[in-house]
């Protein structure tokens, strides 16, 4: 039988850029993962936070080459989508790219005036402010632009809440308007429930914001929930899109930027492939072509990446705490941690995320199934994005076996509820950030510890 080094070594073109091993030993992005572990035990969440930069700078330069490549005239904005991640050591990092921002909650907005107090965020930086909208948060966005934050842009996601910025904002400000897309065939509805309906917006431009004394209309939002993707449904809502801004910039010269929101994938497999210095090539080159033919300026173009900013940074690392044979052929592995609390969307979405083991490659591979820790009988793992199987190093006698899920760095802690109470009081594990000095030395600090029974008690009322 095969070892589990061969194995990956036969099935995939490894060593990758983010990950190689040494006497049997993972290393993700050069950093040893079992010195980490050794140092603080598992399970444990660990963020490294030069994949933020790297991801973004990356991004920069796809846009940069499409737009001389094909002569554009509009100018690329990257902004980061808060909702993937709020955590400070994610914005900080993110911000030190020359980025802008996109929310979608009134709690953004003191997130933002913390960053902007601290010098993170200049107060000129866009603030594309999403979202179907309650009160506060519109409350809390004209403060901001009464307050001087002149760049942020409230997207109408209805046709009653300009009302509210009439009220409250006391100068000229500028709004975007989201349209609502139409979903993919196979989804429960046809049309998305967010933004504004395609053959209403010409029409309320006309009535309501043409000769509107305060607010003009500066972007046109755009999003699908697929993300960005070489498909027929992409490309037919794409251009959609582009005819509805070519027919609005002709009545609307104020009308300048689109958003075609986020939706950059991220690997969830050695196997992963996606051409994105190809896809930002169409892009760009789909909305010169059309804008050239209508006779109207291109846009400037605006992206909203989340998952893609932050979620390769990301690790959940676990020890395999015992196997199980529960008849001729299912084999267990019972893992210190839950896949429910810390990794939602596996069962929540059936997501699969890279998983690699960390140490023990030598050993002999074994098809087997991941559990974890609740009593839930959906909190479990077996079956890989490019494979309905798992496959993992054969437990030893006296050898502790570690494995870890990556690019987990995306959604994962809001959604499981960060610091609150999970399933069978699973409690949320150590965190840890990774970094590199000036000279490239790898640093690493404890961000939380492992919740502990007393944070529980507290929630709970005790």
């Amino acid at each position: 039988m095969k070892s589990y080094f061969d194995l990956i070594d036969q099935t995939f073109y490894y060593p990758t850029e983010e990950f190689h091993t040494e006497e049997n030993r993972l290393f993700f992005h050069q950093v040893d993962l079992m010195e980490i572990i050794e140092e603080y035990g598992t399970p444990l969440k660990l963020t490294y936070l030069p994949k933020i930069s790297e991801n973004i700078q990356r991004a920069k330069r796809y846009f940069a080459s499409a737009i001389q490549k094909h002569n554009y005239g509009g100018k690329y904005i990257y902004c980061y989508c808060t909702k993937s991640s709020h955590f400070r050591f994610v914005m900080e990092e993110a911000l030190k790219n020359d980025i802008h921002i996109e929310t979608s909650s009134s709690y953004d907005v003191p997130i933002i005036r913390a960053l902007a107090q601290q010098g993170k965020l200049p107060k000129d930086s866009f603030i594309v402010a999403n979202g179907f909208k309650r009160p506060l948060y519109t409350q809390y966005l004209s403060e901001l632009l009464n307050d001087g934050f002149t760049n942020v842009i409230p997207v109408l996601d209805n046709l009653n809440e300009l009302k509210e910025y009439e009220r409250q904002v006391e100068g000229a400000f500028q709004v975007g308007i989201r349209v609502a897309a139409d979903e993919e065939p196979n989804f429960g509805f046809y049309t998305s429930r967010l933004g504004i309906r395609y053959r209403e917006i010409i029409d309320y431009y006309e009535k309501t914001l043409k000769e509107h004394p305060k607010a003009k209309l500066k972007l046109l939002h755009f999003f699908i929930n697929t993300g960005i993707k070489d498909t027929a449904y992409y490309w037919h809502e794409f251009a959609k899109f582009i005819d509805l801004y070519c027919a609005l910039k002709k009545v609307c010269p104020e009308l300048d930027t689109i958003d075609i929101g986020g939706g950059f994938p991220i690997k969830n497999s050695l196997f992963f492939e996606y051409d994105y210095q190809y896809m930002v090539d169409q892009v760009v080159g789909n909305i010169k072509d059309m804008c050239e033919k209508a006779g109207v300026e291109v846009p400037n173009i605006f992206t909203e990446f989340g998952s893609y900013t932050v979620g390769e940074s990301g690790a959940v690392l676990y020890s395999v705490l015992d196997q199980k044979m529960q008849n001729d052929k299912e084999l267990w592995y019972m893992v210190d941690g839950s896949m429910i609390t810390h990794l939602p969307d596996v069962w929540g979405l059936k997501q699969k995320y890279l998983m690699l083991a960390i140490n023990q490659w030598d050993a002999r591979m074994e098809k087997v199934s991941l559990g974890g820790l609740t009593c839930d009988s959906m909190d479990y793992y077996n079956s890989e994005h490019h494979n309905f199987e798992v496959f993992m190093p054969r437990i030893e006698e006296g050898k502790k076996l570690y494995i870890g899920f990556f690019h987990t760095g995306a959604y994962q802690e809001s959604l499981g509820g960060y610091g609150g109470i999970q399933h069978c009081l699973i409690p949320a594990p150590k965190h840890i950030i990774l970094d590199r000095d000036e000279e490239g030395t790898l640093t690493h600090r404890l961000f939380a510890p492992e919740q502990d029974s007393e944070a529980m008690m507290k929630i709970l009322g005790y």
